[in-house]
């Protein structure tokens, strides 16, 4: 079952979702630099997910209106203030090959840390996924390791070459003008994921 899993969730990551849209915004706005801090912060994002499904959040979160919404909210909320403060950052506030001179690696890993693990749909998401690739015959426990480490190395190649082609899309970029049509393009994006999360409902 290991491979069809692999196969599941390397598809499904690739689709861009609010955390991808985060990463290559940031990336394109803070240049190679970011990729670390930011890939990083998905990882754990996606492990507290993870965790917090094995533990049984994911299925409260499944049947609780109210809890859904409070995660879905936050996480709409913060994506969107994201979005405005990418739409109104200045291309002179920063440097092409230095980045931006007043963000820190930990304030980036923050962002994308937040915004991964309140995806309410990312909770129910392992929770509705990684039971279809268990064989119950067989120890469950060893089998949840396996699986989940392996999307936690999928979600983290894939993160990091999103964010490389961002941080590559910054160093060769520029002039003003077009920097500040990527902010602008990035914020937008950021705060359309944010609208759109606010839209998720409830699987089942």
């Amino acid at each position: 079952m290991w491979i069809p899993f692999v196969l599941a969730s390397a598809i499904i990551l690739v689709i861009p979702g609010p955390t991808i849209i985060l990463v290559i915004g940031q990336s394109m706005t803070h240049g190679p630099r970011s990729v670390i801090p930011l890939v990083s912060g998905v990882l754990l994002g996606d492990l507290t997910a993870m965790t917090c499904s094995l533990l049984g959040l994911g299925a409260i979160l499944s049947t609780s209106a109210l809890l859904f919404s409070v995660f879905k909210i936050i996480g709409a909320l913060y994506l969107v203030y994201l979005g405005i403060r990418m739409w109104l950052l200045k291309p002179g506030d920063f440097s092409i090959n230095h980045g931006a001179a007043d963000i820190t690696a930990s304030a980036l890993f923050k962002r994308s840390f937040v915004v991964t693990a309140l995806n309410p749909k990312s909770i129910a998401f392992f929770v509705a996924f990684f039971p279809q690739f268990i064989n119950y015959q067989e120890p469950v426990i060893p089998q949840m390791v396996l699986l989940g480490s392996s999307f936690l190395i999928l979600a983290g190649i894939n993160g990091a070459l999103y964010a490389l082609f961002g941080g590559s899309i910054c160093s060769v970029i520029g002039k003003q003008g077009v920097r500040k049509w990527i902010n602008r393009s990035g914020g937008a994006a950021l705060v359309g994921a944010g609208i759109f999360t606010a839209t998720l409902k409830q699987s089942g």
